[in-house]
């Protein structure tokens, strides 16, 4: 399990227009490839009036699956050049719908190429690429005459609590990226002189963009 991967926070759209055909980019996190299958077919059902629906994904720790579809566009004019985007920016666990209704004017297979590597493009900058972090939820129990220092030092150092429980102690779950768990710790036995219970009690991924957590919909 990777620690960090690049992927996309939300589901984005945007369009463009080019030569008269309009180009709808969507981007999407998943978390299975039958999620990607599932979103794929949403878009195709949504515009099925389209005069194409392209797709392509990556999904898996290393990348492992990658699939794409042309949906009848010439070989290698559409789909490659989805996937190549989501390849460019080392997206992992991504699926991306390009949408095109045709204009009139043929844009050649040069043109085809940088017109959907400009809808995947626009479709995934709406979805926001973040950096997924995989954060471990720890819990310190302690005395309540400790818990103002702790707090201090817990928003000094920037790490963020999650939740806080109260009975005859303190009980805080902290959130802390894993290369700073080390640090956590030993700060957390300082300040309570070794006194404090301290404990795993789970982990998350979490969407990170220029060094700050994105708060998720559902929170």
């Amino acid at each position: 399990m990777k620690d960090v991967y690049r992927t996309v926070h939300e589901f984005g759209n945007d369009e463009v227009t080019i030569n008269k055909s309009r180009f709808i980019g969507y981007a999407k996190p998943i978390s299975s490839e039958e999620d990607a299958k599932e979103f794929i077919e949403e878009i195709s059902n949504k515009h099925k009036d389209a005069t194409h629906n392209v797709y392509a994904y990556v999904y898996g720790e290393n990348s492992n699956i990658q699939r794409y579809s042309d949906d009848g566009e010439p070989s290698g004019t559409a789909g490659v050049p989805v996937l190549e985007v989501m390849k460019k920016e080392d997206l992992r666990n991504t699926v991306v719908v390009v949408t095109r209704y045709f204009g009139g004017i043929k844009l050649g297979g040069g043109g085809l190429i940088r017109a959907y590597t400009k809808g995947a493009k626009i479709g995934i900058d709406s979805a926001k690429i973040v950096d997924k972090t995989l954060f471990k939820k720890v819990k310190l129990r302690a005395d309540y005459t400790l818990y103002g220092k702790i707090e201090n030092q817990l928003m000094k150092h920037n790490y963020e609590v999650e939740n806080i429980v109260y009975d005859d102690a303190v009980n805080i779950i902290i959130l802390c990226q894993f290369d700073r768990v080390a640090s956590l710790r030993s700060m957390l036995i300082e300040l309570t002189s070794d006194t404090g219970e301290i404990e795993d009690v789970g982990e998350v991924y979490y969407s990170v963009l220029n060094g700050e957590r994105l708060k998720e919909k559902q929170e």
